[in-house]
C-alpha cells in the first residue's frame, strides 16, 4: 500500500514517472504543481483513480505539507529549468529550486516519508549559468540535511542527469519539427556534445535511488554523447533528408560546451555501481583544525565525467538510439 507524490509532476519528467508509477501496485499517486490546466489534462489522459492531484507550489510550506501526509515516497521535479529565462530572473530559480526544495526537504522528514529523490542536472557540475547554481544550492541543501539531521527517518539523495531525449524543451523536437517541415535546422554550436538518455532511462535512475540510496547520495547514469550536429543530421535523416541545410545561431546565455555529470572531485569518490556511479556523502565534521597539520592523502588523477569524454556516437548509432523513443516512432507513423 505505497504512496508516492511527485512534485512538477505534469513536467516531461513527471508525467513519465506517473506512468511507470502507475504500472506497478502502488495505491495512490499524487501531483503537486501549479498548472491546473496541465492537471486536467493529465487526469483525462490517465483516468486512473489512484492519481490524486494538489494545486500548490513548494514555495510555500502549508502546500507542501498538505500533499506529503501521509505519503511514503517522493520524486521531487519541480523545479524552473530552462537556462536563459533562469538567467534573466534568477531569484525566482532561487524561490524554486533552492527554498523550494528545502521545504519538500523539511517536511517530508516531519511527515515520516520514507525517502525522497531530488531531480537535480547535470548544469550543477562547475556552473556557469543561475540555473546550475540554484541547482548546486539544491544538491548542497540535500547533504547539509544528511548531514545535520543524522536522526531523521526519511533518506533524502539526488540524481543527476543530462540531455533527456524527447522531454520538454529538449532540442530533438525542434529538429523534427524543422525537418518534417523541410526547413533548416537550427543549431546554436554543431561542436557543442551532450548526453543522450531516454525519459525511461531517466525513470529507472529514481527507482534505482529510491531502493539504494543512503542519506546524502548521489547517483547519476551512464550515458553515450554525440554532438548536436550529429544529433540534428539523426533527426533529419529519419525524416528522410541526409543531408540537411544547417543555420548555426550561435551560443545562448549560458549555455555550455558539454554536459559534466561528475565533478573531477566527485569522480575520485564514485563507486562504480555498474550503469550508475554513486557518489556518498562527505559526512565530515566542521573540524577544520585538523587538517592545518594533516590534509587527505592524494591519489589517483581523476578527471570529470562528461560528454566530451564519454563514448561518443556516429549518426547511424544516433538514428538507432532515437527509433527506441515512442515519441519519434509515432512522429515516423504519422509522417510516413
Amino acid at each position: 500500500m505505497t504512496t508516492y507524490l511527485v512534485t512538477g509532476g505534469t513536467g516531461s519528467f513527471g508525467t513519465t514517472m506517473v506512468r511507470d508509477l502507475l504500472s506497478t501496485d502502488a495505491h495512490e499517486v499524487r501531483i503537486l504543481s501549479r498548472d491546473e490546466a496541465k492537471q486536467d489534462d493529465m487526469r483525462r489522459q490517465f483516468r486512473d483513480g489512484r492519481l490524486r492531484f494538489y494545486i500548490g507550489d513548494v514555495r510555500d510550506p502549508a502546500s507542501v505539507r498538505e500533499a506529503v501526509a501521509g505519503v511514503d515516497h517522493i520524486f521531487h521535479a519541480a523545479a524552473l529549468k530552462q537556462v536563459p529565462s533562469c538567467e534573466f530572473f534568477p531569484l525566482q530559480a532561487v524561490q524554486t529550486n533552492v527554498l523550494g526544495s528545502s521545504n519538500v526537504i523539511n517536511a517530508a522528514s516531519d511527515a515520516g516519508v520514507a525517502s525522497v529523490v531530488c531531480l537535480s542536472t547535470d548544469k550543477a557540475v562547475y556552473p556557469i549559468n543561475a540555473m546550475g547554481m540554484s541547482k548546486a544550492i539544491m544538491e548542497k541543501t540535500v547533504q547539509a540535511f544528511a548531514r545535520n539531521k543524522s536522526d531523521s527517518n526519511t533518506v533524502v539523495s539526488i540524481t543527476r542527469y543530462g540531455n533527456v531525449m524527447y522531454s520538454r524543451g529538449s532540442v530533438i523536437p525542434v529538429f523534427a519539427a524543422q525537418a518534417m517541415a523541410g526547413k533548416p535546422l537550427t543549431i546554436t554550436d554543431p561542436s557543442m556534445t551532450r548526453f543522450l538518455m531516454s525519459l525511461l532511462e531517466s525513470v529507472e535512475l529514481v527507482h534505482y535511488a529510491f531502493d539504494n540510496a543512503r542519506p546524502g547520495d548521489l547517483f547519476v547514469r551512464k550515458a553515450p554523447a554525440c554532438t548536436i550536429e550529429v544529433l540534428a543530421r539523426a533527426v533529419a535523416s529519419l525524416y528522410g533528408n541526409d543531408d540537411p541545410e544547417i543555420t548555426i545561431l550561435g551560443t545562448r546565455h549560458g549555455e555550455k560546451q558539454y554536459e559534466s555529470l561528475l565533478g573531477r572531485e566527485e569522480r575520485e569518490q564514485a563507486v562504480d555501481m555498474g550503469d550508475y556511479y554513486r557518489v556518498p556523502l562527505d559526512a565530515r565534521r566542521l573540524e577544520y583544525e585538523l587538517f592545518f597539520d594533516e590534509g587527505t592523502q592524494e591519489g589517483k588523477e581523476y578527471i570529470d565525467y562528461n560528454s566530451h569524454n564519454a563514448e561518443r556516437l556516429d549518426v547511424a548509432a544516433v538514428k538507432e538510439l532515437l527509433l527506441t523513443l515512442p515519441e519519434i516512432r509515432a512522429s515516423l507513423e504519422a509522417h510516413s
